[in-house]
């Protein structure tokens, strides 16, 4: 057979020691980078090759492979393989274009919505404010009891039957027996009137609040939230340029009354019935009824945001409003994310029969579905009662880490920090003498590696008294002593 024509003037191959395949990939390569194979050029055959070297077959097409599969080369159908015309390497070390003389290489504001820059401005406003991954931080829960082998024995009885379920179960509004379980514990646990048709599994509660949002409001509707309230809702329904009408609260939880005589044409109430976030009021029965009948009368929606019911402590569960809404107003969110771990970001919404196609819909748009996987994994935790378990477990735990946090700022800040335990919750509100500042208080509760939150992130207007907020969930009694003492010392300071 007559030798090739590019044979002879192909550049000499010397390989290195190591694996042969990888050895000629690699001096391949390098002759395509230096510009001695150069683009459009013709190589030798896998079996010229093979000759040339005194090596296997196998690792010649083995490494032109790799090498195509790269984009290095080019394979033609019945001519052969070529250098391609333009090599990863150039297209990743490709320089920015210059700065267009005529402007100046001036920046230019994008045209976006202006919506953005509210939102910005209110993130501005909360990074002072971050706890990092600081000890007591606050919305995490007792991520140090989850059952971590057992999740990842299901974890491994999911995997290996995924292969032979079908994706297509995975609806938008999420995977089916995932549905179905969450229906019949709510319906148990919280007194819900749902069917699984109704539940809508989506990708967190912030999620669950846009989507309302993108359903529910138009640009301009007056929405209700807590002063002080949640500040991830703050920026939700302030991005979907809804007016924001902060509503007072007691002891009692929102004040209803308040609202409906300040606020009468509010289209959607955001409300956290049965731990109001931050101060932990609950919402009295009277004041429920009276807001129900306020919304079904004036065709307003309630956002009821249940981020914490499981979280109770000395008294029996309260009934959820949805429970109670007899006119179909109530759109209720609940979340995993405190009770498993703070990675995992699946929650639900039980949504009005006559919404749920249009939540359907929206949900869609957003991100088509939510993770097949994880449904399938969490639908068999709670199927078989584990869930359950988990939540008895985290109840216990919870209260006794609160008893604990609180003797702990009785005994090592007595004179600067008043507390007022809640018999629900996962963080405790800290009332500060008149002797300091929230701000000063904050500064050393980060010099002493605690990532408590001042009260005034949370308010609108400037609150009457001044509080800092503890979360002692994810932390052992041994640990939330130890962070008190540690804060008390470094004020001794000072």
């Amino acid at each position: 057979m007559p030798p090739e024509k590019n044979v002879a003037s192909f550049p000499g191959l010397l390989l290195k020691k190591g694996k042969i395949k990888e050895q000629f990939y690699g001096v391949i390569k390098e002759l395509i980078l230096s510009g001695q194979l150069q683009a459009g050029r013709k190589l030798p055959s896998s079996r010229t090759f093979s000759e040339m070297m005194s090596i296997s077959r196998n690792s010649v097409l083995s490494g032109l492979e790799r090498l195509t599969d790269e984009g290095y080369l080019v394979a033609k159908r019945g001519s052969g393989t070529y250098v391609a015309a333009v090599v990863p390497d150039d297209v990743i070390g490709i320089k920015p274009a210059a700065p267009d003389k005529q402007t100046g290489g001036e920046t230019h504001s994008p045209d976006v919505n202006p919506q953005t820059q509210v939102m910005k401005q209110l993130w501005q406003e909360t990074l002072p404010h971050s706890g990092q991954n600081l000890t007591f931080n606050i919305g995490v829960g007792c991520s140090d009891l989850f059952p971590h082998e057992l999740w990842g024995r299901l974890l491994g009885r999911t995997w290996r039957q995924f292969r032979h379920q079908d994706g297509r179960l995975n609806e938008a509004m999420g995977y089916r027996p995932l549905r179905r379980a969450i229906s019949d514990y709510v319906r148990t646990t919280r007194g819900l009137h749902c069917t699984e048709e109704q539940i809508l599994i989506v990708s967190g509660t912030q999620q669950a609040m846009n989507l309302a949002a993108q359903v529910l409001l138009q640009k301009g509707d007056e929405v209700w939230l807590d002063e002080p309230g949640y500040d991830g809702a703050l920026g939700v329904f302030t991005a979907m340029g809804a007016k924001i009408r902060p509503v007072i609260g007691d002891q009692h939880g929102m004040d209803i009354a308040y609202g409906i005589r300040h606020w009468p044409l509010a289209k959607l109430i955001f409300t956290s019935p049965s731990h109001q976030f931050p101060l932990g009021g609950t919402l009295s029965l009277s004041r429920r009824m009276a807001l129900l009948d306020w919304a079904a009368e004036n065709d307003a929606w309630i956002f009821e945001d249940d981020y914490n019911s499981e979280f109770r402590y000395t008294a029996q569960p309260i009934q959820a409003l949805q429970g109670l809404d007899r006119h179909q107003r109530v759109i209720y969110a609940g979340t995993f994310s405190k009770m498993m771990f703070p990675g995992f970001h699946l929650g639900f919404l039980v949504v009005p029969e006559n919404l749920a196609e249009h939540f359907k819909i929206a949900k869609y748009y957003a991100d088509t579905r939510t993770s097949y996987l994880e449904q399938t994994i969490l639908a068999t935790f709670i199927a078989e009662e584990h869930y359950a378990r988990h939540v008895r477990r985290v109840r216990k735990a919870c209260h006794e880490r609160q008893r604990v946090m609180t003797e702990a700022i009785q005994r090592y800040l007595p004179e600067i920090v008043g507390v007022e335990p809640s018999d629900s919750g996962i963080h405790l509100v800290c009332w500060l003498s008149e002797d300091i500042e929230e701000s000063t208080m904050i500064e050393h509760c980060r010099k002493a590696g605690l990532g408590a939150q001042p009260l005034s992130r949370y308010c609108q207007t400037r609150p009457e008294k001044q509080a800092i907020l503890f979360g002692f969930a994810a932390h052992s009694p041994e640990d939330i002593v130890a962070g008190i003492r540690k804060l008390a010392q470094q004020m001794a300071k000072e």
